[in-house]
């Protein structure tokens, strides 16, 4: 927690993100949501503008279950070729632009949030997720963002591969087509075991207390 102060002058205890020295007992779960900060000017994000502005709706209703719930949420978010950029310099850069504007701006980390740079698609590779998730005890992901079929697809495999349990929301991730988020959904719920209804038909409440009942029968 910290302590800020408002324009009128009065102290307000704000929650900023932190993570105890040791890991801590598994069972929880966190929302990762991958890649929605940005300038949304890449090859294809016109054609997905439509798909990422619904999947932001639903992302932002889960986050808002997070808070509701105490779970940590945690962006994961590509350097676009910066090796000296930070969070800071990133959100600078999507908000500079007409496409981050329209379609991030909502999603915008807070200071209770995690924000995680990764330099390749997964959210795991040559990054610190590995080391805090541990940390905060969890065992089960909420995998959001874009594009469905590269980043979230390469992170839900690394996730699956470290023995995370996995709930995809089919409206929550966005690709180029339609065709290629049904492709990676399909092989996220085949190969992965990952659960992949939409949030209108599975709440993170339920969810979490699905997994909790499963991990206790195990």
């Amino acid at each position: 927690m910290a302590a800020r102060t408002d324009k009128k002058g009065t102290s307000r205890t704000t929650r900023v993100a932190s993570a105890p020295f040791r890991d801590a007992p598994r069972g929880g779960t966190a929302l990762l949501i991958l890649d929605m900060v940005s300038e949304f000017d890449f090859e294809g994000a016109e054609t997905m503008r439509e798909q990422t502005a619904a999947a932001a709706e639903a992302i932002l209703a889960l986050r808002d279950a997070a808070d509701a719930r105490d779970l940590p949420v945690i962006y994961v978010n590509d350097n676009f070729g910066e090796w000296h950029s930070e969070r800071s310099r990133l959100i600078e850069h999507a908000l500079s632009s007409p496409g981050g504007r329209d379609l991030g701006a909502r999603l915008l980390p807070r200071d209770r949030d995690y924000f995680i740079i990764k330099p390749q698609f997964s959210g795991f590779y040559a990054t610190n997720l590995p080391v805090l998730l541990p940390k905060l005890g969890v065992d089960r992901l909420v995998i959001t963002g874009i594009a469905a079929d590269i980043c979230v697809l390469f992170t839900a495999a690394d996730a699956h591969m470290r023995d995370y349990r996995l709930w995809v929301p089919a409206d929550a991730v966005a690709a180029e087509t339609q065709e290629r988020h049904d492709w990676a959904l399909e092989i996220m719920h085949q190969s992965m075991k990952a659960e992949i209804r939409p949030t209108a038909k599975l709440s993170l409440a339920r969810w979490a207390s699905m997994r909790a009942a499963r991990k206790r029968s195990d």
